[in-house]
């Protein structure tokens, strides 16, 4: 599978000290219980689902408690270590360059999985090649392939107006290219698919809105997690400059809460095999 985790690779390569990971397993949101039901029920059968691209595992639990066996991917040992460890699941770091022989020892034989998910990580992938292997591994013809994004936090208007302008004016230049397509909120993505039943569409369907309580230093951890963030800190440039950190605090503490729910919204792909004539 040529260079299928590439990109993913490079946001989170092996020689990344291990704190990234922690940062980056406590900074990110819960998914809502809604999404996976779901998913779920558009599964004819729970035996088998492949997580790709899994980083700490935020998708892992749920899917673990549906479905009967779950296999998480990653290119980054360090972040597998910090996924939840449950009896019904297994991990593989997956190279770069993955081969057909590699991905059927790994995760099985074709059309033996019932479900593949892709959180937060779609938009790093060479997708022809992904695809091409997610059409191989997928039932037939009612596997489903669920993938999904979120999009920019949601405190309240003055927060988020000072989050817009870091995002968009600060950050920016820092993003890749991929992350366009969250932005875009995955509307634009190449998604070759077929609808799944009482559906008329792939998506995106958006979902209840993610969440997590967060303190504002749990905040400042969950944007120093960002491949953005880190991208500019390898350049020397600290995005969270004294005046950018005095600018969140103050709207932070404008309500006098400390710690606050901060919303993620959440938008799904989601599509069956079919027959792959």
């Amino acid at each position: 599978m040529a260079e299928l985790f590439l990109k993913q690779a490079k946001q989170y390569p092996e020689g990344r000290p291990t704190y990234q990971a922690k940062q980056y397993s406590e900074g990110r949101p819960t998914y809502p219980a809604e999404l996976f039901q779901f998913i779920a029920s558009k599964t004819p059968c729970h035996d088998l689902a492949w997580d790709v691209g899994t980083g700490t595992g935020q998708a892992i639990k749920p899917l673990a408690e549906i479905y009967k066996n779950v296999i998480g991917t990653d290119t980054s040992n360090k972040q597998l270590e910090y996924a939840p460890k449950l009896p019904n699941v297994r991990y593989h770091q997956t190279p770069p360059t993955m081969t057909i022989a590699e991905l059927q020892q790994i995760v099985g034989p074709p059309s033996t999985v019932d479900l593949v998910t892709v959180a937060q990580a779609m938009h790093w992938f060479d997708l022809p090649k992904f695809y091409d292997r997610v059409k191989l591994i997928l039932k037939k013809p009612d596997g489903v392939i669920a993938a999904w994004c979120y999009t920019g936090p949601e405190v309240n208007p003055t927060f988020d107006s000072v989050f817009d302008t870091y995002y968009n004016v600060h950050v920016g230049p820092y993003w890749q290219k991929p992350r366009e397509l969250v932005d875009q909120r995955y509307e634009t993505i190449e998604f070759p698919f077929e609808p799944v039943e009482g559906l008329d569409t792939t998506g995106p369907i958006e979902f209840k809105a993610a969440e997590r309580l967060m303190s504002l230093d749990d905040f400042f951890g969950y944007l120093r997690s960002w491949s953005a963030y880190n991208t500019a800190k390898e350049k020397g440039v600290e995005l969270l400059t004294e005046e950018v950190v005095e600018k969140f605090r103050k709207a932070w503490e404008e309500d006098g809460n400390g710690k606050k729910v901060v919303r993620f919204r959440v938008y799904l792909r989601i599509g069956r095999v079919g027959g792959c004539n």
